[in-house]
Parts: C-alpha cells; structure tokens; sequence
C-alpha cells in the first residue's frame, strides 16, 4: 500500500507563531514514516509559504530551549533569518493540492484557528485535522464561545465586549463603563487571541487603560470579564461524530495567572494529571465539555477549559482551544497519554478524524 502523504502546516501570522513552531517538531518527531509521508510547509510571519528545505530548517530549531534562554523576540529573529535564506523560492499551490491527502494543522491563533486557512484548503478540497470553518471561527472568539456555552446550560463568568474602535475613540468612557458594571479584579482579554497574549489581570482602576490599550492594539473585540477564585481544570476532547473526553487536568500557575511566560519560558505551572478531583467532580468536567464542543459543532480536537469556582463548586468555562498545543508542557496531549492514547497514536487518530471527514 501507498503511504498518505500528511503535509504539517505551521507557522502563520498570529503573535503565536513560535509556539506553533514547537508544536510543530513535536508533530513531525511523531508521524510513522512507514505510515505516511511527511512534507512540512512553513508559512512565515508574513505570511509566505515556504517549501520543504525551508520548513525542514525552520522545524530543526530548538526554539524551545531558544525562548527559555532568550526572548520571543531572538526567536522570532531566527526564524526571520532562516526564511529570509529562501525569500526567493515560489510555492506551487496547484502542487500541493494534488499531492495532498490530508493536511495536519498546528497554526495557533489568527490565521491559523479562526476558520481561514481551513476555509482555503476546503477550496482546495484537501482534508484537514481539527475543526471545521464555522467551529473554528465561533471557538477563537471568546465572546461568540460564551454565547454558544450558555445556550448550551454551561455556565460562564460575567463579561463585557468592547470593539477596539470605540475604546479608542472615548478611552475614559470605556474605562468608567467597565468600573461601573464589575468589581475588581477584572481580566482584559483580546478576543480572538491564545497562548494568553494581550491578557491582563486588572486589580484597580488604574491598572485599567494600560490593559485596554494592550488588548485593543493586538485585537478588534476585547473582552473584560470577572475573576473567578478557582481551580484551572482542563479536558481534551478528541473525535468526531462521538467525541472522547479526557481525564480532566490541572494547572497551578507558577504566577498569578497562567501567562505566556509561565506557559512557554519560565515552565514554573505545576500541572497535575488527572486533575485532584472527585469522580462526581471529574464526570462533571468531561460532560460539560462535551456539551460545549458539540454546541459549537466542533470536530478532530479541541481543548475545554474551564474553572472550578471555589466555595461553590460550579464549572464555569474559560474557553475552547480548537488547535490547542502540541509542545512538550502542552495539557492536550499529556492528557490524552493519561487517558490511554500515547502521542503517536493520538497524532494517527487525528490523521484518520480528517479523512474520516473528507467530502
């Protein structure tokens, strides 16, 4: 039999780019050879497409260590540097779809999360791993997101969109609207962004404008919603027509909240899996996440995070991750390893969900 030829696409244009870079090697370093054959496509900050030796480089970065050692920004450099090597070469997009039998997703963000680039290769008619347009688009907005979880019976913390455009139009007015409708702390979101970019945890008023002034530069829709004093608990959910969902983990952040710098630099959360939860607890956590993927009509993946609110023992989510991370202190896949599908396996079983899925 012919292997399937798997084509890793990664990178993008969203701030979320290195992680997506690190995803990616983690992927690569899965795939069975035997099984199928792998062509990476890099897509650059700018967002060019890159052909093999390119995107073969770029996954040979040890960015991990790169971000833990330096900044976001020497690593951005790097992979500017190695692109710009290649600045010159054409992708033939008529090549990749004919050699294409499934496309594996791990762009992070804008671009890449948001229902885009699944839209142009559903054009192409090639296969995809993870969500389809419309749950990829309703996922990466966090307000649409809480919207589908409360008609769905889950619960959400109190919130507040702003559009970007009105905040800079009259920033006190935004600024006195918000004191008037929470208390503090509050937490300042961009809407449409992961890996916890542009949030902030407000504690007084005067903490307010400079978080305002971040998220709405870094997004068109922000949100600021109440702090909820609770347990961060997350599930991951594979599969299509009957989803899976994981033993439920924890995470303690090693800072007041878990940033991108607790996440991806300092490496200081405590995470716990399975998550130090009653089986009452822990079977509540995985239905409510189920609930929420298929109220949002999600498909291949998604990872559901969620609080468990101190005193009152409610779940109440935080928001759906439809490309979550693949790095090796990502919670999707760790998850998954405790719940009896190892990486291999769960990158197989994606592989198999999207062709599962093709038309």
């Amino acid at each position: 039999m012919s292997r399937s030829n798997v084509a890793l696409i990664f990178g993008g244009k969203s701030p979320e780019h290195e992680i997506s870079v690190i995803s990616a090697r983690a992927v690569a370093a899965q795939i069975d050879p035997q099984e199928y054959t792998l062509t990476p496509v890099y897509i650059g900050h700018d967002g060019r497409w890159h052909k093999e030796a390119c995107s073969r480089e770029v996954i040979g970065t040890d960015l991990a260590a790169l971000l833990r050692s330096g900044t976001p920004a020497s690593a951005r450099e790097r992979l500017e540097e190695i692109a710009s090597k290649f600045s010159g070469e054409h992708f033939d997009f008529t090549a990749f779809q004919k050699a294409t039998d499934v496309a594996f997703l791990v762009l992070h963000g804008a671009y890449g999360e948001d229902g885009r680039i699944q839209g142009c290769l559903e054009t192409f008619g090639v296969p995809y791993t993870g969500c389809g347009v419309t749950a990829s688009a309703l996922a990466m907005d966090k307000a649409l997101t809480k919207i589908c979880a409360m008609s769905a019976g889950v619960e959400v913390a109190d919130f507040m969109t702003i559009l970007s455009s009105d905040y800079f139009r009259d920033p006190a007015k935004t600024c006195d609207a918000v004191a008037a409708r929470f208390v503090w702390p509050v937490f300042v979101k961009p809407a449409s962004l992961g890996s916890s970019v542009g949030i902030s945890k407000v504690h007084h008023a005067g903490e307010l404008r400079p978080a305002l002034d971040e998220a709405c530069r870094l997004d068109a829709k922000v949100l600021v919603e109440t702090s909820i004093t609770g347990r961060e608990i997350e599930v991951a959910v594979l599969g299509n027509d009957e989803p899976l969902a994981s033993l439920p983990g924890e995470i303690v952040p090693g800072s007041e909240f878990y940033d991108f710098e607790d996440k991806y630099i300092r490496n200081s959360a405590k995470l716990f899996i399975p998550a130090r939860l009653t089986v009452a607890e822990s079977d509540a956590v995985r239905a409510a996440a189920l609930t929420v993927f298929r109220a949002l009509g999600c498909s291949g993946l998604s990872r559901i995070d969620f609080f468990l609110e101190n005193g009152t023992g409610k779940i109440i989510l935080n928001e759906v991750n439809t490309i979550p991370g693949f790095t090796d202190v990502s919670m999707y896949p760790m998850m998954m390893a405790a719940t009896g599908i190892d990486f291999p396996e769960l990158v197989r079983k994606l592989i198999l969900l999207a062709l599962d899925r093709k038309p």
